[in-house]
């Protein structure tokens, strides 16, 4: 009878430690959905300035194009394609604004020092949203990785997680301008 006491025991605590893990796990899917959203926002926040600016006529007419071309093709690309996209869109923002005479003349336009806050603070949140998110995704794999929720299948069928890389180094004169 004392075995199957400690028999029905060590099932219970089992049950209990699987069901933890199960929960745990769907709270870091959960924080990943919600990272995911965190760093679309930011994106598209920044993909919509960067447009934006490169509509104003504030820009020679060669960055504009070129600018608003990267911040167009980011905003509207698949989801296969958008790291690529933001990336090519990040590598955009640093020719345009690779001289801070750029910068200037844009601030000095009527409107722009505002579009170049605005601007700056986008490209200071991209890098962090990605970092959070990637974040998320590592501990989340770290508990798909163990046996028990391999074998138990705790993760049901949510997809694997995967980290979002991308080049979303700022510019420099954009970069100091926030204090990084």
């Amino acid at each position: 009878m004392t075995t199957l006491i400690w028999i029905a025991v060590a099932l219970l605590l089992i049950g209990i430690y699987l069901s933890w893990t199960a929960g745990r796990l769907d709270r870091l899917h959960t924080r990943i959905d919600a990272a995911k959203a965190a760093l679309d926002a930011q994106l598209l926040r920044r993909a919509s300035v960067a447009q934006e600016l490169g509509t104003a006529g504030v820009l020679d007419p060669a960055s504009s194009i070129v600018l608003y071309q990267a911040a167009h093709a980011a905003r509207q690309a698949e989801e296969e394609q958008r790291e690529v996209a933001e990336s090519e869109l990040s590598q955009a923002l640093r020719a345009v604004f690779s001289e801070v005479a750029q910068a200037e003349a844009v601030r000095e336009a009527p409107g722009g020092e505002e579009s170049m806050t605005e601007l700056t603070a986008a490209v200071r949140r991209v890098p962090m949203a990605r970092r959070f998110h990637n974040d998320s995704v590592r501990a989340a794999r770290a508990v798909r990785r163990h046996r028990v929720v391999r074998y138990f299948r705790l993760a049901g069928h949510a997809p694997f997680p995967l980290a979002v890389e991308m080049d979303d180094e700022p510019p420099a004169v954009l970069a100091d301008r926030t204090g990084n």
